[in-house]
């Protein structure tokens, strides 16, 4: 199954840099209709008023957490099927439990590379 590289894909972190790093990745793999939020509520906003095929966020935000917005998303009826990619500096066990609880789709440990995203992307839209 292919998948379709058009989608719009919503990268969430509070970190300028690191959005920009995210996009940089998602254009070497063909993704290039990518929007970002700087913060939980913000990306909340854009997945309710547009259809996203992907969110991938950071973990660690202010003043709404990457896992605040996978609940809120998870909760929403429209948006609970999803996709969703965590991002986070930390492969403590028991937060990808609480990730996966909460209904991740997939998680990427921080440094990670084009060839790493394009394999947890494909992991969860082929699976989706």
């Amino acid at each position: 199954m292919s998948i379709d590289k058009s989608m719009n894909v919503l990268i969430v972190d509070d970190y300028k840099t690191m959005l920009r790093i995210i996009r940089n990745l998602l254009k070497q793999i063909d993704f290039n209709n990518v929007e970002e939020a700087s913060d939980g509520a913000e990306a909340l906003g854009k997945l309710r008023a547009n259809n996203f095929g992907l969110v991938i966020s950071d973990w660690n935000m202010q003043p709404m957490t990457g896992m605040q917005l996978l609940q809120e998303v998870r909760a929403d009826t429209r948006l609970k099927t999803l996709p969703f990619i965590m991002i986070t500096a930390e492969s403590k066990v028991e937060n990808v439990i609480a990730a996966k609880q909460a209904g991740v789709s997939n998680y990427i440990v921080k440094p990670f590379n084009a060839e790493t995203l394009r394999e947890k992307i494909e992991k969860v839209l082929v699976h989706a």
